[in-house]
Parts: structure tokens; sequence; C-alpha cells
């Protein structure tokens, strides 16, 4: 039954063909494999925060102590997840600078429960990060300084 299995001859040459192809792919003596460092962190993109309590006044400093405290419970711990531009922290230190405290503190309340309400998120305009543009000038009591902005403009705010 020729052809059926490889004849003693035949199956020599493929052993010389096997043997002599492995040298081709063996490393080259002045190539050889280094050690190569590699990170497998994930590279921290998170928002390197101030929690000096560096102030002028009484009010920055209260100011900046409740923003510190946000920050430190709340926001470090949840993570740079926040789909609102600016940051509801921001947004709170806006407001104060808007407002006084107890309003702010009753905006940045808001701010939070309408940030975790997905039925609303369609009636925000969108800014180029792809974040929902929402600044505290838009719910203080003046309405002289209210910008109106409607859902499908796209903001050009950094």
């Amino acid at each position: 039954m020729p052809g059926h299995y490889l004849m003693p001859s035949k199956l020599k040459i493929l052993y010389i063909i096997l043997l002599l192809t492995i040298p081709v792919f063996g490393q080259i003596e002045n190539l050889k494999w280094k050690k190569i460092n590699i990170s497998y962190e994930k590279p921290d993109q998170f928002v390197k925060r101030n929690y000096s309590f560096e102030s002028d006044n009484v009010g920055d400093f209260f100011k900046k102590s409740i923003v510190n405290a946000y920050w430190f419970f709340i926001s470090d711990v949840d993570g740079d997840n926040c789909s609102f531009k600016p940051t509801c922290s921001q947004f709170f230190i806006d407001a104060i600078d808007e407002t006084n405290l107890l309003q702010a503190t009753l905006m940045f309340s808001d701010r939070l429960m309408r940030d975790t309400n997905p039925l609303k998120m369609n009636s925000y305009p969108i800014d180029k990060s792809s974040s929902f543009y929402d600044p505290a000038i838009n719910y203080t009591l003046n309405t002289e300084r209210i910008n109106y902005l409607p859902p499908t403009f796209i903001a050009d705010d950094e």
C-alpha cells in the first residue's frame, strides 16, 4: 500500500527539515529577550484635590471645610463618575458664591437628587465632554442672570 504511509527515507527527510527550521526561529545571540518592566496599574486620572483650609475669611473657611468633607467622605469614595459639568462639589462652590450658604446647601441637595434621577437626564444640554451641563447660575432667584439652554444645545463651557 504505497502512499498510505511515509517511507523511511521520506520520514528522515521530514525530520531533517523540521530540525533545520527550529534554529531559524530561535533567538539570535545579540537579540536575546530582555526583562521588560510592564506596569499593570490603571492610570489615575482622578482630579488631584487641594484639601488645604487656606482661606481669607471665615466664610471661605466654612465653604472649604464643607467641600473637603464632601470630597473625602463622598466623592473620593464614589469615584470620578459625575455625569454633570460642573461637578457637584464645584456646583456647591459656585452656588455659595452666587447665593448664601443655606440656599447653596438646598441647591446642592437638589442637584444630588437630580443627579441620580435617570428619567430627567434628557432635559439637560450636553457639553463637549458628553457631560450634562448644569451650572449653579441657572438656579439662583435672580432671573436676569439665568441663562436657559435648551436640551439640544451643546455647551462650550470648560
